[in-house]
């Protein structure tokens, strides 16, 4: 299933605007398919007070695909995300603007819609990389979601 210009673009304005804790950072979507998406975090707007990146910011720039993910992937209508579990690891401090990638594919997605279908949730595991401007690793996170179904 492939997205529309116009559903990625629904997608993209509800991941930056949706909350205005998350406006405020600054957190843009630079690019999002079925089941993948890529953000940045802008270090100007989210220093800290020795002027790097605030912990806060990394771990909701981890946090957010998940939204994302779910927006483009599953039914709205039938499934919602709840975040179970995220734990983060700081490698080293960030002076640059950051990012992160996160995907999971048509097999995962249609064995979590399955599993959901068939318990009313199903929980799924991913490890986050988030990345400065020359692409070392700042920080670490492994983030487990559920999807629940409505009614349930």
């Amino acid at each position: 299933m492939s997205l529309t210009a116009e559903q990625l673009e629904r997608i993209r304005h509800a991941a930056e605007n949706s909350f205005p804790f998350v406006s405020r950072c600054g957190v843009k979507v630079l690019d999002i398919e079925r089941g993948y998406c890529k953000m940045l975090m802008p270090l100007e707007l989210n220093k800290n007070h020795v002027g790097t990146m605030y912990a806060g910011a990394l771990y909701t720039l981890a946090e957010l695909p998940g939204g994302v993910v779910y927006l483009s992937s599953f039914d709205t209508n039938k499934y919602y995300p709840i975040v179970k579990d995220m734990s983060i690891r700081f490698r080293r401090p960030a002076t640059t603007d950051v990012t992160v990638e996160v995907s999971i594919d048509d097999h995962e997605i249609a064995r979590i819609e399955a599993a959901t279908e068939e318990n009313g949730k199903c929980e799924f595991t991913w490890d986050v990389e988030i990345k400065d401007a020359t692409g070392e690793v700042v920080a670490l996170t492994q983030n487990v979601y559920q999807l629940r179904k409505f009614g349930m």
